[in-house]
């Protein structure tokens, strides 16, 4: 069994999906502290803030796994969107470009750690106007970084893709996987 420190329903299914036992409890960790030059040193920051706050929470007598996921455009990090425009506006930047989602995690033992980063990246198709307002009406996009799902409003402009798809859900499950079988 291990510590999910995290509020995710979308890591949380990750691990079910994969059989992994598992409880879940999230930590209070303000990513508006970190300050980052790059989306890769952004998404670390904020990973070890949050495991830094689930350690000093639970410690790990279970094994504890926390993690955190940027989304980033033309060099540009893409945070929650902080209401509807801003929604629009990071989408926007997304529609017809290349995205890439970045995951940082940390899983910590009494005898191992594992640090990872990976991304994915999808080159998406330019967004439908109509589609893209009522996806935006639909307020699906509040609480996701960079507004964006790609199992959901996204799925299908993508043109292309490079890398895990788990990762771009926020758990790279095909690298942790090993480690939990030791």
């Amino acid at each position: 069994m291990i510590r999910l420190a995290s509020n995710s329903s979308t890591r949380a299914k990750l691990l079910k999906d994969a059989g992994v036992v598992f409880i879940q409890e999230g930590v209070d960790f303000d990513e508006e502290l970190v300050r980052a030059e790059t989306p890769k040193s952004f998404v670390y920051q904020a990973t070890l803030g949050k495991y830094h706050a689930a350690l000093e929470k639970f410690g790990y007598k279970i094994p504890l796994l926390v993690a955190d996921t940027v989304i980033t455009a033309h060099g540009k990090i893409l945070r929650k969107a902080k209401g509807e425009a801003d929604a629009r506006r990071i989408l926007s930047l997304q529609s017809g470009s290349v995205t890439s989602i970045i995951t940082a995690m940390i899983y910590k033992s009494s005898t191992m750690e594992l640090v990872d980063i990976s991304a994915t990246h999808y080159k998406f198709n330019r967004f439908d106007e109509k589609d893209l307002e009522a996806y935006l009406k639909s307020g699906e996009w509040r609480g996701k970084a960079g507004a964006c799902m790609v199992e959901g409003f996204c799925k299908k402009y993508i043109k292309e893709v490079k890398g895990y798809e788990s990762t771009a859900m926020g758990l790279c499950v095909e690298k942790l996987l090993p480690f939990l079988e030791r």
